[in-house]
């Protein structure tokens, strides 16, 4: 006498049905929610960071006090190549222990390559001007002892410089010193930079 009639039963399964998909979507996580916008393409996110980038009020200021900054230290790493400022503000190039122990190897020693330059226009000058045939094979030959002995002087040299390099600095990176000290071997001396800090025969 309790059972309910069959006109009542496709209401009530609605009604589960609707009270189903209600506690389901209850149950979806806040970040699964849709966001309500589209999501950005790429493009258009990436014009928006860069369009937050930060802006000087006042560029001519800004690009000014730039240009001053650069001069000042321009102006510092020249005075410490000359030897009249302090080594830190030495560009990276020349900075550090290792650079620093390169310059004094090579300032201490006599080389071949630091007279090598001189001693080939001094040949291209005597051929140029005398003009005579035993003068330009003598020049000739003189070019070529002057090549072999620019060779021979390099490998002694770099040889030298790479064990010295091993020995002060087992564990450093020494990439690009061996280098360095040959392009800074072949200026004379008085025209080298960083200004040379010890004599020669000194040992570094």
């Amino acid at each position: 006498m309790f059972r309910r009639s069959s006109q009542d039963a496709p209401a009530d399964a609605a009604t589960l049905v609707e009270d189903e998909a209600a506690d389901a979507k209850k149950a979806v996580p806040t970040a699964e929610a849709p966001k309500g916008r589209p999501t950005p393409k790429r493009n258009a996110s990436t014009t928006n960071q860069r369009g937050r980038a930060y802006v000087p009020p006042d560029r001519k200021a800004a690009a000014k006090k730039a240009r001053e900054t650069g001069r000042d230290d321009r102006a510092r790493q020249m005075a410490a190549m000359r030897g009249e400022g302090d080594p830190r503000d030495l560009p990276p190039r020349d900075a550090g222990p290792v650079r620093t122990f390169v310059r004094d190897y090579v300032d201490s020693r006599w080389t071949a390559l630091e007279f090598a330059m001189p001693v080939v226009i001094l040949i291209f000058l005597i051929a140029t001007l005398l003009r005579s045939a035993s003068i330009v094979v003598v020049a000739t030959l003189s070019l070529y002892a002057v090549i072999l002995l620019i060779i021979v002087a390099t490998f002694f040299f770099a040889r030298g410089l790479r064990k010295e390099l091993a020995r002060r600095f087992p564990n450093q990176n020494t990439k690009g010193a061996v280098a360095y000290g040959l392009l800074r071997s072949s200026n004379i001396r008085k025209m080298r930079l960083p200004k040379p800090a010890v004599k020669r025969g000194q040992r570094p």
